[in-house]
């Protein structure tokens, strides 16, 4: 194991993607995945350990123009507490409920969850069927520089994502929903609290006169990332939510995932639940 040679706790934004930019620097901020993951030895600590906490830019809730930019170091407690994000975005405080403990809740941010890049992560799933983006700082010419980058096409496998070793997860922007938006989040573990997901769904779209459009369908703990299910949707999309539509949309769901068998449910158990959870959210959204 590499000895930590330093311990730094920037106060700026530009202080912190500087350090980024000298390399062989593992990021710190809430610690409810990176000290557990250090002391089982699956994360190495490395040379330089940064505490990010004390950085303004990374935190708050706050609308930006058409969308709402969740600052990386807000706890999972704030999301869940928060005024904009109940009024706009209930299936991500919905989520955030099902979030382990209080305890993990203080503690635990959405950045670090992003970054933890869990296939079962629970606020993940609901983010993508909200497209939301992720923004990442760098600062590679002597100035910080951003972009962003749809959540759904950020990761790349468990633990791994498109961040490079120089960048910082900033924020989180999700576009503010369209009227006639709904959403709706599920997830099952085989203990009622403090588990990790065997699956999660999230669903979302635009109704009009019972008929949906804009359809949005992910699913966690299925495969080696959070997916974004695009047969699903193409089944439910435009589509009036009827008997047929949701037996379909089902069969398409369960026919999509390829998962695993683990300590938590075997391959066809995740698929029967898919297919399962899946038509009884839709029955839910159409009798609703």
């Amino acid at each position: 194991m590499t000895p930590i040679e330093q311990y730094l706790a920037p106060a700026t934004l530009d202080e912190a993607v500087g350090i980024l930019q000298q390399g062989e620097v593992t990021i710190l901020a809430g610690g409810t995945d990176v000290m557990p993951q250090s002391k089982a030895g699956r994360l190495a600590i490395k040379r330089t350990l940064m505490n990010i906490r004390r950085i303004p830019e990374l935190k708050g809730i706050a609308l930006d123009n058409d969308a709402i930019r969740i600052g990386a170091l807000t706890t999972i407690t704030e999301i869940l507490n928060d005024p904009l994000v109940k009024e706009y975005l209930p299936v991500l405080a919905e989520a955030c409920d099902h979030f382990a403990s209080d305890q993990i809740r203080n503690a635990g941010t959405l950045g670090g969850n992003i970054g933890n890049a869990s296939p079962a992560g629970d606020t993940l799933v609901p983010l993508i069927v909200l497209d939301a983006e992720v923004e990442l700082a760098s600062k590679p010419n002597g100035s910080v520089t951003t972009r962003r980058m749809p959540l759904a096409e950020f990761f790349t496998g468990p633990g791994k994502t498109k961040r490079a070793a120089n960048e910082l997860l900033t924020a989180v922007r999700i576009p503010l929903p369209k009227p006639g938006h709904v959403a709706r989040f599920f997830k099952f573990g085989t203990r009622p609290a403090l588990d990790i997901s065997a699956i999660s769904i999230g669903i979302a779209g635009v109704i009009d006169n019972g008929v949906i459009s804009q359809a949005r369908v992910a699913f966690g703990a299925v495969a080696p990332t959070p997916i974004r299910a695009a047969r699903t949707e193409e089944a439910l999309e435009g589509r009036r939510l009827d008997e047929a539509t949701i037996e379909a949309v089902a069969s398409a769901a369960r026919d999509e995932v390829n998962p695993i068998d683990d300590v938590r449910a075997t391959a066809w158990y995740r698929k029967e639940l898919i297919h399962n959870m899946t038509k009884r959210m839709l029955d839910h959204v159409a009798q609703a």
